[in-house]
């Protein structure tokens, strides 16, 4: 292979031949001229350009060792690491995607930071925990890379915020949008369009069996369908109250009524999340999850599929990560009647339309005691380039580059994609300061109770989460008593 050099010197060689026989002569036209002096501006160009991709080639010629990227052991993980096999094929860099338990993936990686560890390079981290690993000092801090590098132009402004700023609004990031990912909807098109279930509806009803446009009509036909004598019930929803599934779920419901957790800009809390709003979209959600199969109460997203491909239900939410089993016909019998949808809109008391879907995904974050951060930096360069992420769609990937999400190419590349690339448009995201763990355990047991069995009223479960999250801001001193 020829070096750099020796290839600008042949290419200002040709200028020079090129110049001088302009020159030859006695005459020389005024078009000749032109002509020299625009194949001089060329061949000037040429070499700039040689001369740029000689240096990036050395620069990745430079480049040696091992990547270490960190990520919840899941199909995603999986995927990523065969695009980086794409990097390694450019660079000579290997990268190891190593792959921990969802049930400790977070845990796990807090206890190596807070112990300053250089186990990994690059941590594709929970949403939730930016803020507790960017306080910590654990991120490195990406705000200048990202605009030196156009990433807050090329990815979607929401998921810039939710997966990667601290603080909201503040205008500094510590990562890039990897797997962007919400809530969403699957539902069995053969049962929908049944002449028979679409005539009995009706009369039921007063109106058109179809894709839920609110969830009330959601709720008309969850009731509908439900059927426990012949093993068949009328939804799947979350209702595991161990980590985030039924906060992730109830939150999207409170969203969509016109509540909110809190005012994230002032920590303000009560008066907030314990709103008529929230109050509303608390007792939809108990509403709904009264139509769910049996021994529902510890179901996150197995459980969910597991129903719908069962035959059990006819619809389920579940984060769109899980979806290509449902559209698999090795694990899911009725993937080719199996449809697709975001999260509907809803009325609230107020009459405005809302429509919001709970944030799930993570980004990349590069580790503040990695000792290959030249590495890490190399490979978010490579990832954030835009056939690097159209390809990263391809493998099962889910983009948050806009340019991608918005290409026929992606749209059409599975019976899911539409419905992704709109949830990506209207989701939301829960607490992301440090505290956020506890904010979440919190929620999981005040509201709990109520979802699962109707302990009490969905006001007292919100009234008492309010009161708990107001004395842990008091305590950690975002608010004052």
């Amino acid at each position: 292979m020829k070096s750099k050099w020796s290839i600008i010197i042949a290419v200002i060689m040709a200028v020079t031949m090129v110049v001088t026989l302009s020159m030859v002569g006695c005459k020389t036209t005024a078009d000749e001229t032109t002509m020299a002096e625009e194949t001089t501006a060329a061949a000037e160009t040429a070499a700039e350009e040689t001369t740029a991709a000689a240096e990036e080639t050395t620069a990745a010629a430079e480049l040696s060792g091992e990547l270490r990227i960190v990520w919840a052991q899941w199909a995603p993980a999986d995927y990523l690491q065969k695009l980086s096999e794409g990097f390694t094929a450019e660079t000579g860099v290997k990268v190891t995607i190593e792959q921990i338990p969802w049930e400790t993936f977070v845990q796990k990686y807090n206890a190596e930071m807070i112990a300053q560890n250089d186990t990994w390079d690059i941590i594709v981290g929970d949403s939730q925990d930016v803020g507790a690993m960017a306080t910590g000092g654990h991120y490195v801090d990406l705000t200048q890379w990202c605009t030196d590098n156009g990433v807050l132009d090329s990815f979607t402004p929401a998921s810039m915020t939710y997966y990667a700023e601290y603080p909201k609004g503040g205008g500094q990031y510590w990562g890039v949008p990897v797997e962007g990912d919400a809530l969403g909807w699957a539902y069995r098109k053969d049962l929908f369009e049944d002449p028979e279930n679409m005539e009995a509806f009706k009369a039921k009803y007063g109106y058109d069996l179809d894709v839920p446009k609110d969830y009330d009509m959601m709720l008309d036909i969850a009731e509908f369908f439900h059927d426990p004598d012949n093993d068949f019930y009328g939804i799947a929803i979350y209702g595991d109250n161990g980590y985030d599934s039924m906060v992730m779920f109830a939150e999207q419901m409170i969203w969509s009524y016109g509540g909110d957790l809190g005012d994230y800009s002032t920590n303000q809390v009560k008066g907030i999340l314990d709103s008529d709003a929230s109050v509303d979209g608390l007792e939809m959600y108990r509403a709904l999850f009264q139509y769910t199969p049996p021994a529902f109460n510890d179901a996150f997203f197995v459980k969910a599929n597991d129903a719908f491909v069962a035959g059990k239900v006819p619809m389920s939410c579940n984060y769109f990560a899980f979806f290509p089993g449902l559209a698999n016909e090795a694990t899911n019998p009725y993937a080719a009647d199996t449809g697709y949808f975001p999260c509907p809109q809803q009325v609230g008391s107020d009459g405005v339309k809302r429509q919001f879907a709970a944030l799930g995904g993570q980004a990349a974050s590069v580790v503040t005691y990695s000792k290959n951060q030249d590495l890490a930096f190399a490979w978010l360069e490579w990832f954030i380039k835009p056939d690097v992420q159209l390809e990263w769609a391809k493998l099962g990937g889910y983009t948050c580059h806009a340019d991608t999400l918005a290409s026929d190419e992606f749209l059409n590349a599975t019976p899911y994609n539409a419905a992704f690339a709109k949830s990506m448009e209207i989701f939301k995201d829960f607490w992301a300061v440090p505290e956020y763990s506890e904010l979440l355990t919190t929620m999981s047991a005040t509201v709990g109770p109520y979802v699962i069995t109707g302990t009490g009223t969905a006001k007292e479960a919100l009234e008492a989460c309010a009161e708990e999250w107001t004395r842990i801001f008091i305590e950690a001193g975002y608010l004052s008593e």
